[in-house]
């Protein structure tokens, strides 16, 4: 008999990790903690593993990893009915994650080739007699560690972009999702069940911390800003590089000429999907004047018909019901309105949609990242208010804008890594465009070219093909040389344009 436990909250017995169902308490998996000499076998394991799959060559593993894309397509339910039970998110939600996994997965495996294969450089002037040529190594071993709101599209990220550069990976799924991450490793060994290409350690916080201590070649991190800046710390002890993808507090900007009814429902979707616990959630809007009234309106009349337990899930976690409620009671006590939800929407597990209005630009629920089904929405002259708004927190992932005339123009003014207009988070299902924020939100990149490039070290290889016209990298070199290379470069670069 399956043993129910507190609700999303797992627990470690006898060196066992138990994950349960934030909905019902009931088991959802169990794995086996990692100790510190396990994370340093793992990774020796992956050290071989890695040679033996670099080794491959680009087409041989572009073959692979689309097998295993089909694979994952193939069993979709599958992985999207195990999400619903660890996470809590509706099955539908976890379909669309999945999908966009498998998409991201398909893109790294057929560029990777052309993004990071050897290639020729021109050369210059004063090194006329070399060619040049540019390679991206691997790094051979990367260290993952995973959230738990999106288990399947965020590591596979990272893994996706590893894996086609070459590299094996260790993957750390986060102490809530630890059976997603399981599934994940335990697929790809179906399809290459030679070596360990790609493992999984499990266990808390401190299995991640050695992860990062192993001597992997990079470790790319998904979480919190608090913890991202745990990861580097610890990173920073080998100088083992970072890919922080940490916390958002995403914008919204609704210009005088936005069709306002698309907006609503893109803001509804950017705020409340997967119970808004979503990095690149939208968790704040600025209205122009015009328009605020109608879309407040519509935002409210969108929003109410979302049910709990079909539309919103359940928080995952179950300590993030103390913050949301804080942010609610805060912009509450603060002056703010609620207009939809309120005091009373936390209901453990869930959290009822809400949304706010005439919120204080200093209170916890405008400058603090929520996560949760809320969202403020502020009134603001123009589009330049509104930008001045949104930039002035610390936090820089990604947000968005509608509108028709400036709604670009907007956007490129936005400090923020992404920005979508005229629809909230989609960059994130563009395959090939990269992910990433600035500031507080974290730096690198995943997903795209920059995202491949990110998991493989460019090498500089010259070739000496002749002998020197201007020696100039020579104690050899004589005084008549030296006015000829003067001479070269004042004929050459001297002019002014």
């Amino acid at each position: 008999m399956t043993a129910t436990r507190t609700p999303g909250v797992p627990v470690v017995e006898d060196g066992v990790l138990i994950s349960t169902s934030p909905a019902t308490g009931a088991e959802a998996g169990r794995v086996p903690v990692a100790d510190a000499a396990a994370v340093t076998a793992a990774v020796e394991r992956a050290r071989a593993a890695g040679a033996w799959w670099a080794g491959l060559g680009f087409e041989e593993r572009k073959i692979r990893m689309l097998r295993w894309r089909a694979l994952l397509a193939e069993r979709l339910e599958e992985l999207a009915a195990l999400t619903h039970t660890e996470t809590g998110k509706p099955v539908a939600d976890a379909i669309v994650e999945a999908s966009a996994a498998i998409e991201h997965t398909d893109w790294a495996a057929r560029h990777a080739r052309r993004v990071l294969g050897p290639r020729r450089t021109r050369s210059r002037l004063l090194l006329a007699e070399h060619a040049g040529h540019l390679e991206y190594q691997p790094y051979g071993v990367i260290g993952v560690i995973g959230p738990w709101n999106y288990p399947i599209l965020t590591p596979l990220g990272p893994i996706s972009g590893a894996l086609a550069a070459g590299n094996a990976v260790v993957l750390k799924p986060s102490e809530y999702t630890p059976a997603v991450g399981q599934w994940l490793v335990d697929t790809f060994a179906e399809i290459v069940p030679e070596r360990p290409v790609l493992q999984a350690i499990h266990g808390l916080g401190d299995v991640g911390a050695l992860l990062c201590r192993s001597g992997v070649g990079k470790v790319a991190f998904t979480g919190s800003t608090a913890t991202g800046k745990k990861v580097m710390a610890a990173c920073a002890e080998t100088l083992t590089p970072v890919i922080i993808e940490a916390g958002g507090k995403d914008a919204l900007i609704v210009d005088a000429d936005a069709d306002v009814n698309a907006a609503a429902e893109a803001a509804v979707w950017g705020a409340m999907t997967n119970a808004g616990q979503t990095c690149i959630g939208i968790e704040r809007v600025y209205a122009v004047a015009p328009v605020y009234d109608a879309f407040v309106d519509a935002v409210v009349a969108k929003a109410g018909k979302l049910t709990i337990g079909e539309d919103i899930g359940p928080m995952t976690m179950p300590g993030q019901l103390d913050v949301v409620r804080r942010h609610i009671d805060d912009a509450l006590k603060s002056g703010g309105r609620a207009v939809l939800g309120g005091a009373e929407a936390v209901q453990p597990p869930h959290v009822a949609p809400t949304v706010l209005v005439d919120v204080p630009e200093d209170s916890a629920a405008i400058r603090e990242e929520t996560f949760g089904p809320t969202l403020t929405i502020t009134k603001v002259a123009d589009a330049d208010e509104a930008v001045v708004r949104a930039n002035a927190l610390p936090y820089g992932l990604g947000g968005a804008v509608f509108g028709k005339a400036n709604a670009i123009r907007i956007a490129r003014r936005l400090r923020t890594g992404m920005v979508s207009v005229n629809s909230t988070l989609s960059f994130v299902g563009m395959a090939n465009l990269p992910f990433g924020g600035v500031g507080d939100s974290g730096f690198g990149r995943i997903h795209g070219e920059d995202g491949l490039r990110e998991f493989a070290v460019p090498k500089a290889i010259t070739v000496r093909r002749a002998p020197s016209m201007l020696p100039a990298m020579t104690f050899e070199r004589t005084p008549a040389q030296v006015q000829r290379i003067v001479k070269a470069l004042k004929l050459l670069y001297g002019r002014r344009p």
